[in-house]
């Protein structure tokens, strides 16, 4: 049935389909860790990791006990590499292909914070020894370099009404203040804040 189907094969008519984007969507992106993005970040102990290679596309759930990603700078993230199935299909293609993709999530909050960048691997005793688990050590560590942050729309996760009946007790910053930090004020705030669920009921679906 879907070869049927008229496939849309240019960005030109794939743009005619959908609005322009809004100024805040734009504008919300950061090139690296701001004070924001890091307490966001920091709080959160779950992510995806998807990953591209010769061999096609890979996401990857990721879990911690505290946060999923260690800060070495500003520009860069560690991320752990715990034992699992061995198929090594994440790291097959970080090895190939460094570039990657991160959603970093938060039990009980709509929003999803998104950072795209470039990763490659290290067996570094002491960069191990880092994520040590009494005797354990995660067997190599993923290093990212930063490309952009964002924070993605809330919409799907309230569609899916994916939160419900969890407990939000971990406590980050919401969207406006973000967008008000990375745009100097032009943007966000308490205004974006308050406005957003009457704006999300108007465009849901």
């Amino acid at each position: 049935m879907a070869d049927k189907m008229a496939a849309i094969e240019s960005i030109e008519a794939l743009e005619a389909l959908y609005g322009r984007p809004g100024a805040a969507s734009l504008r919300k992106v950061a090139r690296q860790l701001t004070p924001l993005y890091r307490k966001w970040i920091m709080a959160s102990r779950f992510c995806i990791l998807s990953t591209v290679g010769p061999e096609g596309t890979d996401a990857s759930p990721r879990g911690e006990d505290g946060p999923v990603v260690l800060e070495l700078d500003p520009r860069t993230l560690a991320l752990p590499d715990w034992r699992g199935n061995n198929r090594l299909d994440s790291l097959r293609n970080i090895v190939t292909d460094g570039r990657v993709s991160l959603m970093f999530m938060v039990p009980g909050n709509n929003n999803v914070v998104r950072l795209n960048g470039r990763a490659s691997l290290t067996a570094d005793p002491d960069m191990r020894q880092r994520f040590a688990k009494g005797a354990r050590q995660p067997a190599t560590v993923i290093l990212i370099e930063i490309a952009e942050i964002y924070t993605q729309c809330a919409r799907a996760m309230m569609r899916a009404d994916l939160w419900a009946g969890v407990d939000a007790r971990t406590e980050v910053p919401t969207v406006g203040e973000i967008l008000a930090e990375v745009s100097d004020g032009d943007e966000g705030g308490a205004t974006y804040d308050a406005a957003w669920g009457a704006r999300a009921a108007k465009t849901m679906w």
